[in-house]
């Protein structure tokens, strides 16, 4: 596959939804044409899904709220990121699969054998070039996110204890395949961040097309 596919993983407020926004503007003004998408999210199909998933009054059992992130990662790869992908494209993905491992597997408890097994089927073995981890301490996260504009959803509102599960399991994973994971501090400023995030990616550029 000729394209670049970068994930960008991180704890609620860590701060990578700006970092992605940021790093697509970059690449623009380069005169690249990234694709820019985000789990769960992405296609019609997807946001429908995300807008279940993060409602705070709903709150569907752990194994139903797996199966749900898989269906949306599904649709996802099929319609948007293998073809973008195909057609030589850098693809900055806002969540993927280690997003389920670490919430569902780590902070609801899910058998992580088991939900890689659906990972697997549901991207067909799509795996990214480049993870960013933006690892931030749980409770400087969860401030972030109650000082930001805009109503919290229901991850925000886990306790303390599920966020640093997921904090844990995510460290664990980039401690398990150093050649994909880059560790950032995300508790830096945003401008640091962003020049971190550069330095990581840009010599990896060649391999994307446009």
């Amino acid at each position: 596959m000729p394209g670049l596919f970068v994930t960008f993983e991180g704890g609620e407020g860590s701060g990578k939804s700006t970092q992605v926004a940021r790093l697509a503007a970059r690449l623009r003004a380069l005169g690249m044409d990234p694709l820019v998408t985000r789990e769960p999210g992405g296609t019609a199909v997807a946001e429908g899904i995300r807008a279940l998933l993060l409602d705070p009054e709903r709150r569907p059992v752990p194994l139903a709220e797996a199966l749900l992130m898989e269906a949306s990662r599904a649709q996802l790869v099929a319609t948007v990121l293998r073809p973008a992908l195909d057609a030589g494209r850098i693809c900055l993905c806002d969540r993927y699969a280690d997003s389920t491992l670490a919430y569902q597997g780590a902070g609801r408890g899910i058998d992580r054998a088991l939900l890689a097994q659906w990972n697997t089927a549901a991207t067909e073995g799509l795996n990214p070039d480049l993870t960013l981890l933006f690892d931030v301490e749980p409770s400087l996260g969860l401030r972030r996110r109650s000082d930001a504009p805009g109503a919290t959803n229901r991850l925000d509102r886990e306790p303390l204890e599920f966020h640093e599960r997921v904090r844990a399991c995510y460290l664990e994973l980039a401690r398990s395949q150093p050649d994909r994971w880059v560790v950032l501090d995300a508790s830096l400023g945003t401008d640091e961040l962003e020049a971190q995030v550069w330095e990581t990616l840009s010599p990896r550029l060649s391999r994307a097309r446009v």
